[in-house]
């Protein structure tokens, strides 16, 4: 009998597990390109060959400290995160209504990262986040997806280094 018992046990503990996975929604398929919406004016939905048609002075490069196992540079080719909103056109209701809003990029998997508007139009460092779409002169690797999120000038780089970039959006985070 007690054999029987922690077989429906482990039976039900398992059914729980299973119909707990299913209840999660899968990520979203990768779509090779990046929507940016929230608080704009105009939806933006683009893939690399968008993003090459932007302004060249809108394209950059930055260059990374040695990430392989040669120790070589890396070299990124993007378009500025801020150029992206500047054509969406971010929507504030006053001039203080951009102290309030933040930036969300998101992967295809759900990661996340986030940035202030001050951040990217009032710092140096907006300078550096870019919608990557190049790597070393080729496009991105598999691994990295054909758009990926990079902050050049964060001291690690790692954290909001969004993979698979799916989307952005702008959010005013206090009222």
């Amino acid at each position: 009998m007690a054999g029987l018992l922690q077989r429906l046990v482990l039976i039900g503990v398992l059914a729980c597990g299973v119909a707990q996975a299913h209840d999660t929604a899968p990520p979203a398929a990768p779509t090779g390109r990046v929507a940016v919406g929230g608080a704009v004016q105009q939806t933006l939905t683009l893939g690399v060959d968008d993003l090459r048609q932007f302004p060249a002075d809108q394209i950059v490069e930055v260059r990374l400290p040695a990430r392989d196992a040669a120790g070589q540079p890396s070299v990124l080719k993007g378009v500025r995160l801020r150029a992206l909103l500047e054509r969406a056109k971010v929507v504030t209701a006053d001039h203080n209504t951009v102290k309030k809003l933040a930036i969300i990029a998101a992967a295809s998997d759900g990661y996340k990262v986030v940035f202030s508007w001050s951040e990217l139009f009032n710092t140096e460092l907006g300078d550096s986040v870019l919608v990557v779409f190049e790597r070393d002169g080729k496009p991105l690797a598999a691994a990295e997806g054909p758009l990926a999120l990079i902050s050049g000038k964060d001291i690690r780089t790692g954290p909001r280094h969004v993979k698979w970039l799916q989307s952005v959006e702008v959010r005013q985070i206090v009222d």
